[in-house]
């Protein structure tokens, strides 16, 4: 009745629209819009003030939340000075790589005063998510949660939490962290490691000038509450524990596992976590740490934040620190990392293919490229390079997923080698200097059949003794990740170890230290699909590729149309 006390101009206009919301929502899950402006905006962090890129001014940017199956449309301005491309990590995107995000793959960038609308199409994914700048270095400060609910009538596995606390840590550079990946690459050399790690935008009190700052997760004794962990950083694997508290992992990557009970968990860049953590210590304060696990070249600072009782008592000056394990604590790091199984319930199925139609094998090497006038600052003055199947990627001037849609030629080749083109030792101690250098500078990329069961198995390399976990991340889809070991991958007895029961559900995977993983997928997601490392330098050093998957035979199995407006390059 209250449409009868407006104007008869906007009653009809009013029910029109709440008429075909409900038709849509019924049909699809809810639809909502959103509107972010990108713009430089000051923080003061270590003692000092520095502009940096944000999302409505925010860092972290504003969260998004979401019930599984919606749809949201997050128009997108930008009154920064920089090009900008926004990506919805870990969300499938059926049939819609139009807005998935990575500039120069799937879109020409944002350009400054231009804008973009990105469809972010929810389909299977519930849990903690993410989205971030997928641009240069611009996800170091543009970057936020995705908080996926379940359905209305349905809730999680296991009991409901009181309340949920984000934890996302991201790095901090008191450069322009633009300028670091530019000067680096124009060097050769390695970019300088971040100065910080922050939770929730702060470094906590063991930094200079940042005690006020540091974020406190407020309390209430015995209430349990879902920890939605997110790894930001840039280039840093991290430990994380609360002190005297266990965790409960229960999901990652937007999929639910069976509960993990441990005292810290090992979270790489791109990783998502759901953690379920009770407050039944004396109510008192307690530090919430993270440090990295290392790599070759790593920030070794300790991120924390205050896990804080509500209540009357006397909070100690000194916090209780967490027993968090050493940075090169390898036996650590895989204890967690292969206790994970999904949950593989009724309510909750997986669908893991049990043989695969096509099984590719991809090296993942850190590699060096000589300089013309030999004086670059990587090792015997080279420039450092990255590369997958001895193929360090070269990004190109036009997207791939436009030069695809509309058959354009010269953008791209599809030889991607299906096999590493040079078969050695690949976790020796010692590399012979024959593999340094990529044998291919250029853009290849992987093309698979419609509905092609896949298995890839990621095998590192010690090539310029790199021996250090990789984080690969597919976009567009989730993977299972079946198996994973140390040395060289065996094609006849690594496979019968594989877990086809109940293997862990994810978008990003570690690559152990001089070790494999295996992972299978149905390639049942048409269009155009990024493949890269997380690690930001070692994408930056082309260490990364492009997969296509061709259309199916029906309307519903084909790559959809692109929208009405594409940003030009």
């Amino acid at each position: 009745m209250e449409f009868l006390n407006r104007s008869i101009k906007l009653k009809y206009y009013t029910i029109f629209l709440l008429l075909n919301a409900f038709l849509f929502c019924t049909a699809l899950g809810n639809n909502y819009s959103y509107d972010w402006i990108v713009k430089e905006t000051n923080f003061t962090r270590l003692c000092s003030t520095k502009k940096i890129l944000t999302i409505n001014g925010m860092f972290p940017g504003p969260a998004l939340h979401v019930h599984k199956g919606d749809t949201l449309v997050v128009n997108v301005q930008n009154d920064a000075n920089y090009n900008i491309t926004l990506h919805w990590h870990g969300v499938k995107q059926p049939r819609n790589p139009w807005s998935d995000g990575p500039e120069y793959i799937t879109q020409c960038p944002i350009k400054p005063g231009a804008n973009f609308s990105y469809e972010i199409i929810f389909s299977s994914e519930e849990g903690t998510l993410w989205w971030h700048a997928h641009s240069d270095w611009s996800r170091a400060t543009v970057h936020g949660p995705i908080f996926v609910y379940p359905k209305a009538g349905t809730t999680y596995p296991f009991p409901e939490p009181y309340a949920e606390l984000p934890v996302v840590m991201a790095s901090w550079n008191k450069g322009d962290v633009m300028e670091i990946i530019q000067d680096a690459l124009a060097t050769g050399g390695e970019p300088n490691q971040s100065d910080a790690l922050t939770i929730n935008g702060q470094p906590g009190d063991l930094y200079p000038c940042s005690k006020p700052g540091t974020f406190k997760a407020v309390v209430d004794y015995g209430k349990t509450y879902l920890l939605r962990v997110i790894n930001a950083i840039l280039n840093e694997e991290m430990f994380l524990a609360v002190a005297n508290h266990t965790l409960t992992v229960v999901g990652m990557d937007g999929a639910y596992i069976k509960p993990l009970e441990t005292s810290y968990i090992m979270i790489t860049p791109g990783q998502t976590m759901d953690v379920l953590v009770t407050a039944n210590q004396s109510p008192s304060h307690y530090y919430l740490a993270a440090r990295a696990y290392a790599g070759l070249v790593y920030d070794n600072t300790t991120t924390t934040a205050i896990f804080q009782y509500n209540g009357s008592y006397n909070a100690p000056e000194n916090p209780a620190f967490p027993n968090l394990p050493n940075y090169t604590d390898i036996d650590a790091a895989t204890n967690f990392t292969t206790q994970f199984k999904a949950l593989a319930s009724e309510e909750h199925p997986i669908d893991v293919p049990i043989s695969v139609d096509k099984r590719i094998i991809i090296t993942i090497s850190l590699n060096t490229i000589a300089c013309a006038s030999n004086s670059c600052d990587g090792p015997n003055n080279s420039s450092l390079a990255s590369s997958l199947n001895n193929i360090s990627f070269v990004t190109p001037e036009i997207d791939i997923l436009q030069a695809y849609y509309r058959g354009l030629e010269g953008v791209y080749d599809t030889d991607f080698p299906r096999e590493p083109p040079y078969v050695f030792n690949y976790t020796a101690d010692v590399v012979p200097d024959d593999y340094l250098t990529p044998e291919i500078n250029g853009t290849k990329v992987l093309v698979l059949k419609h509905n092609s069961s896949v298995e890839i198995v990621f095998q590192g390399t010690n090539v310029l003794a790199s021996a250090e976990n990789h984080p690969m991340h597919l976009h567009g889809f989730n993977f299972y990740v079946v198996g994973s070991g140390f040395g060289n991958f065996d094609n006849e007895t690594d496979p019968k170890s594989y877990n086809l029961v109940d293997p862990p559900e994810m978008n990003t995977v570690g690559i152990p230290t001089s070790g494999w993983a295996a992972i299978r997928f149905k390639a049942d997601n048409p269009g155009v699909w990024f493949m890269h490392c997380h690690l930001e330098k070692h994408a930056s050093w082309g260490m990364e590729t492009v997969v296509i998957v061709r259309n199916g035979k029906t309307e519903a199995t084909r790559l959809r149309p692109p929208p009405s407006y594409l940003n030009p390059c």
